[in-house]
């Protein structure tokens, strides 16, 4: 008796962001060799409508171009990061492009982004491919996750690249929030953890629970990442106010926070900061 085979691997979509033609053209060239069954399913000149077409086709991996006019690569990661999530798309796997070896830092190696150099070699294309495919494995369960130390958060890598490209942030240091009828200025250093829902964002402390109308998507590049991490697209929690991850019975990871009843979901997104856990 024959066994039923297992069904394939749904086709993995892809956008491609430079603002050259000709690398782009070379790119699509070079991922039709190392990756026939790779659908591109959409190209960008610059980093706008590199998110504008993420946020259209929603596809699974997309390569940016470090350098690019207005927008770029680093800042259209930032806000492709932050485009909402559902059932039917989980984000994104974000391959850098760059003519710059400066750029391909440690960070890359270890972290939740990858990196080509122009023009894109055959052979460590395939690496990046190999690497990205093993992503994608993991993010649909059909690979375990490895027994190693979290991935480097992707907001952290996007900061540290933003300064070393000149463009080193400046993190908020106080928050301006409604507390009752009264409006207080709250030091970052206190706050446990910010919530949003549709209007506002929750701020807890200690000892005060305020509102601010400020959304995660903002705070996100005000705050330091060292510090901060986002867990939920409307979740970022203080990494020393963490006391432990659980998982509930149906297997989502939950944080919960010293001294705090709160449990936050922690979406499967960002479950990589947690590995082995």
């Amino acid at each position: 008796m024959s066994s039923t085979p297992s069904n394939p691997a749904p086709a993995v979509r892809c956008v491609i962001a430079d603002d050259e033609r000709l690398m782009r053209d070379q790119l699509r060239a070079r991922l039709a060799e190392v990756w026939p069954a790779l659908q591109i399913v959409a190209e960008a000149r610059n980093g706008q409508e590199a998110v504008d077409r993420v946020a259209e086709h929603r596809p699974e991996l997309v390569f940016l171009d470090i350098r690019m006019p207005g927008l770029t690569g680093v800042d259209a990661a930032r806000q492709i990061a932050q485009l909402p999530t559902g059932d039917d798309w989980d984000g994104c796997e974000i391959v850098f492009i760059t003519a710059y070896d400066e750029y391909a830092v440690q960070a890359f190696e270890q972290g939740v982004a990858d990196y080509v150099l122009k023009p894109a070699e055959r052979d460590r294309l395939a690496v990046t491919v190999e690497r990205i495919r093993k992503r994608l494995a993991q993010r649909r369960g059909d690979e375990a996750m490895p027994e190693a130390p979290a991935a480097q958060p992707l907001q952290q890598l996007l900061h540290k690249l933003a300064a070393q490209m000149g463009q080193a942030p400046s993190y908020l240091q106080w928050i301006q929030a409604s507390v009752g009828a009264s409006i207080q200025m709250i030091p970052v250093d206190e706050v446990l953890f910010f919530v949003s829902d549709e209007k506002y964002t929750r701020v807890q402390t200690a000892q005060v629970e305020a509102l601010i109308r400020k959304p995660i998507k903002e705070l996100v590049d005000e705050l330091d990442p060292q510090r901060f991490w986002q867990i939920h697209r409307s979740t970022l929690v203080n990494v020393k106010a963490i006391a432990g991850v659980s998982r509930d019975f149906r297997g989502r990871q939950l944080v919960a926070i010293k001294d705090r009843p709160e449990k936050l979901e922690v979406s499967r997104s960002y479950t990589q900061l947690f590995k082995g856990m």
